[in-house]
């Protein structure tokens, strides 16, 4: 099955861009070859705009706190282990202390560093980081594997805290929905929301179908297309009916 996710805010939407920010960070400072590392640098600098919002750490801090509170609700009752309740708490309690920790504004360090604000301006323009623009960026790129990654880990390490916060929050929105079984007509599928409240909408196609969903969504209806993607010619909608899970999300 291939999962598509929708969010339907832009703070889930902030979320999730950042997610997939930091796992490609982890995944290619954790290669050897320079391509690599550039690449993780350079995703690197996206997360710091994207953090760059001044209320992003105060979202995570709220968010973890409401979940802290549903959560303790749920102590002394019986058909909730306890052992896994105080693990759940204790994880969001570390996030939250971890992100009251962090000073100033996200990223702040690493826009004090001329060198690596120097990169960041440079790779706006396109091919802008060759040998012959940042001669001393090019001498990083042949150091040694090991110690470019303990830079980008240097680097990195401070932020983490948004990244485990983040982490938790999209964890528990995607736990909270439950898993309808539909059909798309003709590849088309509709729903009224009814006053159904949702973050983030999930949908499900197995691999073998040749379909990509076009969601819009409001507060008023939910829409699907399901479109053939042809990379030779204009997309277009699928004509055979298409079986898909979708799943509302909310926390």
């Amino acid at each position: 099955m291939i999962t598509y996710e929708y969010p339907l805010s832009e703070r889930i939407r902030t979320l999730l861009r950042l997610e997939d920010l930091f796992d490609r960070v982890l995944h290619f400072s954790l290669a050897d070859g320079s391509y690599e590392h550039h690449t993780a640098l350079l995703s690197l600098f996206e997360i710091l705009e994207v953090a760059g919002r001044a209320d992003l750490k105060v979202d995570l801090v709220q968010e973890l706190e409401r979940q802290r509170q549903i959560l303790y609700a749920f102590r002394d009752n019986p058909q909730i282990s306890e052992e896994a309740l105080s693990g759940a708490l204790r994880e969001i309690e570390q996030a939250s202390a971890a992100l009251l920790a962090i000073a100033g504004k996200v990223g702040q360090y690493l826009r004090e560093s001329e060198w690596l604000m120097a990169i960041r301006s440079r790779s706006a323009i396109p091919g802008g980081v060759c040998e012959f623009d940042l001669p001393s960026y090019h001498y990083w790129l042949h150091r040694e594997p090991a110690e470019r990654r303990q830079d980008l880990q240097g680097w990195m390490s401070p932020m983490l805290p948004i990244r485990d916060a983040l982490g938790i929050v999209l964890r528990l929105l995607r736990a909270s929905g439950r898993p309808e079984q539909l059909v798309a007509r003709r590849g088309a599928f509709q729903m009224m929301m009814a006053g159904r409240n949702a973050l983030m909408v999930r949908v499900r196609v197995p691999r073998s179908d040749v379909a990509v969903p076009e969601i819009s969504a409001n507060k008023y209806a939910f829409n699907i297309r399901f479109m053939e993607p042809d990379i030779a010619a204009r997309p277009h909608q699928v004509d055979n009916d298409v079986d898909f899970e979708l799943t509302f999300c909310n926390l």
